[in-house]
């Protein structure tokens, strides 16, 4: 994941389309300094919820990583800012549960964690599964989005983010 992240940084800087700091030219990296596993323990106890291994890798790369353009993709956060999208932004879940037709995506928002995107136009959720031998769903969310636009993995997301920036 570090080499598709290292892309995407190297394409969105030499693009030249957004605003950068010069730390981030210089480097050519738009990822912070890696969380410690003591960062990571530390979010897992505030949530009460063991993360899945791949956020957590992503983690131990970088805590958090600018978007090059925050009108389409989210920025990611450090640790000390995600929580869950209750707390977050109850507002969105209130709309999505007074509807009886979003009934089931509502109550997927109720528990999901936002680790991408505050203050922004869309966010990045981490879906916990309700059983054991079930996965973590991964979505994009925006209100331009109709619904969730969903992905196999944080790999798998940034896969994406990569291959878009490299059509713009």
């Amino acid at each position: 994941m570090k080499k598709i992240l290292k892309k995407i940084s190297e394409i969105a800087i030499r693009q030249g389309e957004f605003t950068f700091t010069d730390e981030q030219i210089e480097s050519k990296w738009l990822g912070n300094a890696p969380a410690t596993s003591e960062d990571i323990k530390q979010l897992e106890e505030r949530l009460q919820i063991a993360l899945p291994k791949d956020y957590k890798d992503f983690l131990l790369i970088t805590n958090g990583f600018s978007t090059p353009n925050e009108n389409i993709e989210p920025s990611f956060e450090a640790t000390g800012n995600v929580g869950f999208l209750k707390d977050i932004d109850p507002q969105l879940i209130e709309i999505w549960i007074n509807n009886d037709e979003l009934l089931e995506v509502a109550i997927k928002l109720s528990r999901s964690i936002v680790v991408g995107g505050i203050n922004q136009e869309q966010y990045f959720l981490l879906v916990p599964p309700l059983l054991e031998h079930e996965k973590w769903e991964y979505w994009k969310f925006a209100s331009w989005i109709p619904g969730e636009d969903p992905y196999e993995g944080m790999e798998n997301y940034f896969i994406n983010a990569l291959d878009f920036l490299k059509s713009a």
